[in-house]
C-alpha cells in the first residue's frame, strides 16, 4: 500500500472512531428542579464540549460556588453577580457535585452527570431553572441580602478606592492651590498695606499708640496701653463707636477709617487719613 493511499484510510479510521465515541448530543427544553434538604440532589444532564446555563430564583443571586471536581469541571458565575452559572464538563463520563450559596443565604445542591456516551439519551440539559422547597428558603428570599457576591464586593471595592483615589487626587489639588494662593498673597500683600495715618505723636505717646495703617479691607491700630482706649469713628464731624476686634494691643476694624480718635477718661488722640477730604 503506497503512502498517498495510506493516509486517507487512517484519516477516515479515526473519524469514524471519533464519531462512534461522541454521539450527537441533542438540548432538552428548559426544566426546572427543586431541592429539597431531606431529599437526594437532583441530577442535571450535562453533555461534552456543550453549556449547561443554572438559574437561580429571580430574587436572588450567586454568592460564591463549590464544585466537586474542579479539575475536570468548568463553574463560570460571570464577573458581574447575577443569577447565572455556566456549567461545562472537559472529561467524558464524569460526575460531580455542585453546591451554590444565594446572597439571601440559601444553599442548593446539585449532581451533574456527564451523558455523551449514553446511546440510548443522547439529550443533555441546556437550562435548569433552581426552585427550593423548604420554606426556610422562602422566609430567606423575603429578608433582605446576608451576603455581597464576590463579583459585586469586587466591583464595590474597585469603586471604592478610584472614590478614594479621586478624592485623594483632589485634595491635593485644593491643598496646591491653597498653598500656591497663599504664597501670592504673601507676596502681595506687603503691596496693600498703606501707612497713610497722621496724629499728634505726643498724645499718642502719652496714651500708648504706636502705629496706625490699613489694607484694602481692614484698618489696624497697635499700642501699648495700660487700659484699653474706646475707638471711635467721625464723619460729617460726629463720633461714633464702632465695632473692632482687640487682641495684645491691636485693633483691627473690619473698615477702612478715614478719621476717628481713641480716648481714656480726658485723654484723646484724633487721627485722619493724608489727604482726606472734610
Amino acid at each position: 500500500m503506497t503512502p498517498r493511499l495510506f493516509l486517507p484510510i487512517v484519516a477516515a479510521a479515526i473519524s469514524a472512531a471519533g464519531f462512534a465515541q461522541t454521539p450527537h448530543l441533542q438540548p432538552s427544553a428548559p426544566r426546572t428542579v427543586v431541592i429539597a434538604d431531606a431529599q437526594a440532589p437532583p441530577v442535571v444532564r450535562v453533555g461534552l464540549l456543550q453549556s449547561t446555563l443554572i438559574e437561580l430564583p429571580v430574587e436572588e443571586k450567586v454568592a460564591t460556588v463549590f464544585g466537586g471536581d474542579t479539575a475536570s469541571w468548568v463553574f463560570d458565575a460571570g464577573h458581574v453577580a447575577s443569577r447565572y452559572i455556566s456549567i461545562k464538563p472537559k472529561v467524558a463520563d464524569t460526575t460531580t457535585d455542585l453546591h451554590i450559596v444565594s446572597d439571601h443565604g440559601n444553599e442548593y445542591t446539585i449532581e451533574l452527570r456527564e451523558i455523551s456516551s449514553e446511546k440510548d439519551n443522547p439529550h443533555f440539559d441546556s437550562k435548569v431553572y433552581i426552585s427550593a422547597s423548604d420554606p426556610k428558603a422562602a422566609d430567606n428570599i423575603a429578608k433582605a441580602p446576608v451576603f455581597v457576591p464576590a463579583a459585586e464586593a469586587e466591583a464595590k471595592e474597585a469603586q471604592l478606592k478610584k472614590e478614594a483615589d479621586d478624592a485623594k487626587k483632589a485634595a491635593e489639588a485644593d491643598h496646591k492651590a491653597v498653598a500656591t494662593a497663599a504664597e501670592a498673597f504673601k507676596a502681595n500683600y506687603p503691596g496693600t498695606l498703606h501707612f497713610d495715618y497722621t496724629w499728634d505723636q505726643s498724645k499718642g505717646k502719652t496714651l500708648g499708640l504706636q502705629q496706625i495703617w490699613r489694607d484694602d479691607k481692614f484698618t489696624y491700630l497697635r499700642g501699648q496701653f495700660q487700659e484699653t482706649p474706646a475707638l471711635y469713628e467721625v464723619k460729617d464731624k460726629k463720633p461714633s463707636l464702632i465695632n473692632f476686634d482687640y487682641s495684645n494691643g491691636l485693633y483691627t476694624v473690619p473698615k477702612e477709617l478715614e478719621s476717628g480718635y481713641l480716648a481714656i477718661g480726658k485723654q484723646k488722640v484724633d487721627f485722619h487719613r493724608t489727604g482726606e477730604r472734610n
